[in-house]
């Protein structure tokens, strides 16, 4: 028997749905009774409770295909839930309709404030939209829990698509317009908390022709942040000292840099918004003013990482200098505070040698002096 299905939380957003099924969608309104929505714990989706008086709102689709069920399957299915058979009422009267019921988490997950559609549309709604498209391009691919077991990745990178669709100027490089490019396939040969991406694309040559098919990969990495703090009345700067694994796999002896502070931007989150609490995780500081240096690929040709670089005017007094890091995350970071000379001259020696921190150096240096009131 095809029966309707009833959407609620994310799902209830029809731009998702119909990006996770892959067309358009005819859908009426109707609600669930005697059940609420609350936030799943610092994360970004609801968690259905059953709770006497409530109802949860949502929508009714009554036409679905076999692979519609197949898709939702998929995307439902990686992270516990199933379908489950329930009276849905709209305003002509009760509905018997398949319901989306997530088992394992309503007895596991740490319940949070009451969940509002409205609220989480305009944090999460484009976000989880795009990364809808690329967690379904590996529908038949890959099992619903590999690919849901990344969703956090996943959702970072959909926040990354919407950011980059914030294009900017192209007053002297080629402006791309439709099917300047165009890929034949796509593979992810690896995917933990980073990804490898290998596509065979075609590309518009400035002669007007397409170029020959090629293969290109590229790493996958979401948007990140760097901000480097700086006190323009005692004129020095915390820097961070911390081991990366890019110059070890490199076989540089000394793998331990020193950067500005950096991270990943959280799904929900802006760019300013990332630069403080990472500056709070990897340095205690509660920062203010934010001052954007530049936003840049740091290595385009292999790599889809995207920067937001600041300077933070700041105080630092001697005390702010320790150890820090998100003990979770395996972190360990020490901070050093170190005059805007020292700061020059490590940049000069190479004991810095990472893109962001010189970068951002070279931007304090030519405003240095407007900043301490020169």
């Amino acid at each position: 028997m095809n029966r309707p299905y009833f959407f609620y939380g994310t799902l209830r957003h029809l731009p998702l749905l119909e990006a996770v099924l892959g067309h358009e969608v005819v859908a009426t309104s109707a609600w669930l009774a005697d059940h609420a929505l609350y936030w799943v714990k610092d994360r970004s989706f609801p968690i259905l409770i059953e709770e006497p008086g409530t109802r949860t709102e949502g929508i009714l689709v009554t036409a679905c295909s076999e692979s519609d069920v197949a898709r939702m399957d998929f995307f439902e299915g990686g992270f516990g839930f199933s379908g489950r058979v329930m009276e849905v009422m709209r305003h002509d009267g009760a509905v018997v309709a398949l319901v989306f019921h997530p088992e394992a988490c309503a007895h596991h997950c740490e319940r949070g404030g009451v969940w509002m559609f409205e609220q989480w549309q305009q944090q999460f709604g484009a976000e989880f939209v795009a990364m809808a498209k690329d967690y379904l391009a590996q529908f038949g691919l890959k099992p619903p829990r590999a690919v849901a077991a990344r969703f956090e990745q996943i959702l970072a990178r959909g926040a990354s698509r919407v950011r980059a669709g914030q294009a900017a100027a192209t007053t002297l490089r080629h402006h791309a317009a439709s099917g300047d490019v165009t890929v034949a396939a796509l593979r992810e040969p690896y995917a933990r908390f980073f990804a490898m991406e290998e596509i065979d694309v075609s590309f518009r040559r400035f002669d007007g022709s397409m170029s020959p098919q090629v293969t290109r990969a590229g790493f996958i990495a979401c948007d990140a942040v760097t901000v480097l703090p700086y006190d323009p009345l005692r004129d020095r700067v915390l820097v961070v000292d911390q081991f990366r694994a890019g110059p070890y796999l490199r076989g540089d002896p000394q793998p331990w840099q020193i950067e500005a502070i950096a991270g990943r931007i959280d799904p929900g989150e802006g760019p300013e918004a990332a630069a403080r609490r990472e500056a709070v995780e990897e340095a205690g500081l509660a920062l203010t003013d934010l001052l954007p240096v530049a936003s840049y690929y740091p290595t385009p040709g292999c790599s889809a990482e995207y920067l937001y670089s600041f300077v933070a005017l700041t105080d630092l007094p001697d005390a702010v200098a320790g150890v820090f890091g998100v003990e979770g995350e395996a972190e360990d970071i020490r901070g050093h505070l170190i005059s805007f000379d020292r700061l020059m001259a490590l940049v000069g020696s190479g004991e810095i040698s990472n893109a962001p921190t010189i970068l951002t150096a070279f931007w304090l240096a030519q405003n240095r002096e407007r900043l301490r009131g020169g």
